[in-house]
């Protein structure tokens, strides 16, 4: 199927990179214009540039509540509404609750939760003007799955599930037309993995993360990206408040 988001607009954060990119070069050949946000400014334009005139860049600190209200109008104003919130911004780490000083905590907790909470808050009146639509958060099988190193990530990843059930609740209750969903991805090659490339050799990190994933190997950012375009679309209108584990059956454990 062609055009499946055809006239939408989407906000993606993290759209320099990863899952982010993927997923807005998959809603423009779509039909959507996409406005994708990025702390990494030169990375963003260049995204925005190889995708075409219905994509735009803006430079934007998901912590930041002002730079949220700003790249919200933005959007509006560029593209006229707001129909779709992919939030896809975030950061991992790797320590114990033991190791973990206080500092990372709280930065892993501001990007990969009060971000999140940030869009959900500053989009829906945006969107509810639009006519409604569809937020879309990217939790992690971490936040479902719990590791042994994993503290901080899993608190974040987790929080943000529980969230979006909330927000999914409060949106059915107030009728304004948005649902909201996560999908839970394992290991997926993107720069998140850049680190452990760099340590190990890529032939080898991949490999080794695919051993731990049933279906035998690390997923791809377009077998993300659909089922992000899935819950975005009109095709899952009678979905809120769930998750989508895109795990490789890993959670099937």
């Amino acid at each position: 199927m062609a055009g499946r988001i055809q006239a939408k607009v989407a906000l993606i954060t993290g759209g320099a990179s990863g899952l982010g990119r993927a997923t807005a070069k998959l809603f423009v050949a779509e039909g959507a214009k996409v406005a994708i946000t990025d702390i990494n400014e030169e990375a963003g334009r260049a995204v925005a540039q190889e995708i075409g005139p219905n994509c735009a860049f803006f430079r934007h600190d998901v912590t930041s509540e002002a730079e949220w209200q700003s790249v919200v109008k933005q959007t509006v104003d560029r593209f006229g509404g707001l129909h779709i919130l992919v939030q896809s911004a975030g950061i991992g780490l790797s320590k114990t609750v033991v190791e973990i000083e206080l500092e990372e905590w709280r930065k892993v907790h501001a990007i990969d939760l009060d971000g999140v909470f940030l869009g959900c808050k500053h989009a829906i009146p945006a969107m509810a003007k639009s006519g409604g639509g569809s937020i879309v958060n990217i939790s992690s099988i971490a936040g479902i799955i719990a590791g042994h190193n994993m503290a901080a990530y899993n608190s974040a990843k987790a929080g943000v599930r529980h969230l979006s059930k909330s927000v999914a609740l409060y949106c059915a209750k107030v009728k304004n037309g948005i649902r909201c969903n996560t999908v839970h991805p394992t290991f997926i090659d993107t720069p998140i993995l850049d680190k452990y490339k760099h340590r190990f050799g890529a032939e080898e990190t991949l490999e080794k993360l695919g051993r731990q994933v049933p279906i035998g190997r690390v997923g791809k950012p377009i077998e993300v990206a659909y089922p992000i375009l899935f819950l975005a679309s009109d095709e899952s209108s009678f979905i809120t408040g769930a998750e989508l584990a895109i795990d490789g059956g890993i959670s099937a454990m």
